[in-house]
């Protein structure tokens, strides 16, 4: 059996995520006490569903603690077990519950709306460390969809290599394990003719592939993520995410993610994300 577990921070997208999966044929159960994970499973298992998801988060706080546990009880078990964590900027939080009017689960008379999201961010860090971790700040619900979409779609027998392109002016992505800055090199925005464009459109490619920075930044990021990806891969990492930003994360930074992908995809499962486009 197949189990996916989904947590992260309240108001971060973990319905949409639980609604993609149903919708993909998963059977999925929301806001499960993390000591009953196990039990549940056996259920399901027993029950012939053989694709499981549920919802695990600090809804159910007495129990949280248990489940890196529970989890790498039923990997020894022989069961796949993923874990997907949805995170967010604070500010982006509070701007949803004031929209939603609704009540964030931690809250009480004592404390403010962002004092709640950081008790619950400190009470999750722990799970956070250990998930497959998307950034959904400035995701749209359909690109969040996409996005779930395509991890179900993996197959998760190896280390899969996320390369996502970003702009620094609209903040560096929660979810980033390496990231890489070359907003020092030509920037295709101030040419007229490729300003409207973006890094796969074969002008920019053409205009970027004759600048000789750009290809001696190329050549060492790859080097950098090939060193040191066995290194990952041996500390049992399901995911790695590469992080490339430029100023408006259009064109350089889109060129980058896009070659390197085509580069590490021959003996790696790759994904790429363009984070400025599914806004």
């Amino acid at each position: 059996m197949q189990l996916i577990v989904i947590s992260g921070l309240s108001g971060s997208g973990k319905s949409i995520a639980l609604t993609v999966l149903e919708d993909n044929g998963y059977y999925c159960v929301d806001n499960l006490p993390a000591n009953l994970l196990p039990e549940v499973t056996v259920y399901l298992k027993e029950s012939g569903h053989q694709r499981v998801a549920v919802s695990i988060d600090a809804r159910s706080r007495e129990t949280l603690h248990l489940l890196p546990q529970r989890l790498a009880d039923l990997r020894r078990q022989g069961m796949e077990v993923h874990l997907l964590f949805l995170e967010t900027k604070t500010d982006t939080l509070v701007k949803r519950f004031s929209e939603t009017r609704r009540r964030h689960p931690l809250s009480d008379n004592h404390s403010t709306l962002p004092e709640s999201i950081e008790l619950e961010r400190e009470m999750l860090r722990e799970i956070h460390d250990l998930a497959n971790r998307i950034d959904t700040s400035d995701l749209s619900a359909s690109s969040l969809r996409a996005w779930i979409r395509d991890f179900v779609g993996l197959n998760h027998a190896s280390l899969t290599l996320l390369f996502q392109s970003f702009g620094f002016k609209h903040g560096i992505p929660l979810d980033s394990d390496m990231v890489f800055d070359i907003r020092c090199l030509p920037n295709p925005h101030y040419e007229a003719l490729l300003r409207p464009l973006t890094g796969k459109d074969a002008a920019v490619i053409e205009y970027l592939d004759a600048q000789a920075g750009v290809n001696k930044m190329f050549e060492d990021i790859k080097r950098f993520v090939d060193d040191w990806l066995p290194c990952f891969v041996r500390d049992n990492r399901n995911y790695l995410t590469v992080s490339i930003g430029c100023t408006g994360g259009r064109h350089r930074s889109v060129y980058f993610a896009e070659r390197l992908a085509r580069y590490f995809c021959g003996n790696n499962q790759v994904l790429v994300r363009h984070r400025e486009f599914d806004v």
